[in-house]
């Protein structure tokens, strides 16, 4: 049952509400104007702020399901726990926070929007994210990632902190950045070479990566309430694509 504040922020309880139900409400609530809405109860219901086109502010309280943001363009999706597979899938802009862990493929054909995550990302994150003129995706994991970080990325940022690793310990991740095509991985901290995809390769950082990490590392700190200048006095490489086609020759006549 939604219900309105004096402030004027809705509260939803979505305790034993099936997700088909609740994202109705979020849409009919959504466009009433108001621009804020909490959800309270949440036991892994899927799609929430699904292909919503508002510029609405949604906390939730709880453990969203799969799909949380996905087709997103424009809202604020803030999340008090842990998120599941495929947070963000393909949204085109807003930004989804998520004060916890997430699952697997985080990101996915994400084409623009930002998304952060205080702490580790399952597998596949970041993949194929895209960009397209102005549109360019953001990733930010304040821990680490399992296996295929920034597979088939054809764009976008991916930012990978290692917040919680120890002094002198490599991230875990294998077959980062396989298929890769374009965009840009930052990892702070380092990697062995066998942990990368052939098709990445390894850079020294200029002045616009420090000026990009500065930004979004900065935006990272503030919600989460890290110090960014510590963490970017730490070392940090660059992974780039080797090709703009990786596969292209696979294909060709």
């Amino acid at each position: 049952m939604a219900k309105r504040a004096a402030n004027s922020v809705v509260k939803i309880d979505a305790g034993g509400v099936l997700y088909r139900e609740l994202n109705a409400r979020l849409r009919d609530v959504a466009s009433n104007g108001v621009q804020r809405i909490e959800l309270q109860n949440v036991y892994g219901q899927r799609y929430i702020g699904t292909d919503l086109g508002k510029p609405v502010e949604i906390e939730v309280f709880g453990t969203p399901g799969n799909g949380l943001g996905a087709f997103m363009d424009g809202p604020r999706i803030i999340v008090h726990g842990n998120a599941q597979d495929g947070s963000g899938n393909t949204m085109n802009e807003g930004e989804i926070i998520v004060h916890g862990h997430a699952g697997d493929i985080t990101g996915l054909s994400a084409r623009g929007g930002k998304i952060f995550v205080r702490d580790d990302a399952g597998y596949r994150a970041g993949i194929h994210m895209k960009e397209y003129q102005d549109k360019k995706p953001v990733l930010v994991i304040g821990g680490t990632a399992q296996d295929f970080l920034g597979e088939y990325m054809a764009g976008g940022i991916l930012i990978l902190l290692g917040l919680n690793l120890n002094a002198g310990e490599y991230h875990t991740a294998n077959f980062i950045g396989t298929g890769m095509h374009g965009g840009v991985i930052y990892l702070r901290g380092s990697v062995e070479g066998y942990q990368l995809g052939k098709e990445v390769d390894v850079a020294t950082l200029e002045d616009k990566d420090y000026q990009i990490l500065q930004k979004f590392v900065g935006e990272f700190a503030s919600h989460f309430g890290y110090d960014a200048v510590g963490i970017l006095k730490h070392k940090f490489v660059k992974l780039f694509p080797r090709w703009l086609r990786p596969y292209g020759r696979l294909y060709a006549y």
